[in-house]
């Protein structure tokens, strides 16, 4: 029988990008419609606003996305470059290093340079990169994934409230906005988590409690500005 572990490490990558481009495009998008609508109570406003919103954060997404991990993948790649040198330069106290690494995790000096010696015959740069630097083939950054992922989920996320918005009678329209938009965050929250292995609760209350939170400034916002003009 093969003892097969269920661990949840190698999404953390697409899971990340995809439940924070879906939870923004929610909040910001139902956030900025209500605002909208509690200044000028009109669909054709809201939606111009809606859509406008969707493309533009969607973008904003997918750009930081791709920034933000092309600069660490630009780090990574520096790091390895740097060990290959090393590893010509100064083999010797690669092992020492390596050694060192191994002790520290507790096992006996004599067995440590002895894993040390194999592991860096078989794979010098791989063992370090895996256990000098902390870079693994799960935690590799890959920046088009990233971004790829969070501007379609934020789109998908976006999507929601605009239905909502477009098919609503003006007079229901913030309560129809922010009763499916917390609802669906809440769905997603345990989702996530759930494909995350982390605990249901404290991820749905979580989410939960900050979208409502961004309605309601955003919607006192609107109707301050709205009484105003």
């Amino acid at each position: 029988m093969k003892h097969r572990e269920g661990h949840f490490l190698h999404r953390v990558g697409w899971l990340r990008a995809a439940v924070l481009g879906a939870n923004d495009g929610i909040v910001s998008t139902a956030s900025l419609l209500m605002g909208v609508a509690a200044a000028q109570p009109d669909t054709k406003a809201v939606l111009i606003a809606g859509v406008a919103g969707l493309v533009a954060g969607a973008m904003s997404m997918a750009a930081g996305e791709y920034v933000s991990v092309s600069s660490q993948s630009d780090t990574e790649r520096a790091d390895i470059e740097r060990e290959k040198v090393e590893l010509a330069s100064d083999p010797v106290h690669e092992l020492a290093e390596m050694k060192g690494i191994y002790i520290g995790r507790g096992l006996h000096p004599e067995l440590a340079e002895e894993v040390a010696r194999q592991l860096m015959a078989h794979d010098a740069l791989g063992a370090h990169a895996r256990d000098e630097l902390g870079i693994s083939e799960m935690s590799t950054a890959q920046p088009l994934q990233a971004a790829l992922a969070s501007a379609a989920s934020f789109s998908a996320g976006a999507l929601l409230p605009l239905l909502v918005a477009a098919f609503s009678p003006v007079d229901w329209m913030l309560y129809a906005i922010a009763g499916t938009s917390l609802l669906t965050l809440a769905v997603m929250g345990a989702m996530s988590a759930r494909a995350g292995g982390a605990p249901i609760s404290t991820a749905t209350l979580r989410v939960t409690f900050w979208g409502a939170a961004a309605m309601l400034v955003t919607t006192l916002i609107g109707k301050v500005f709205g009484i105003a003009v």
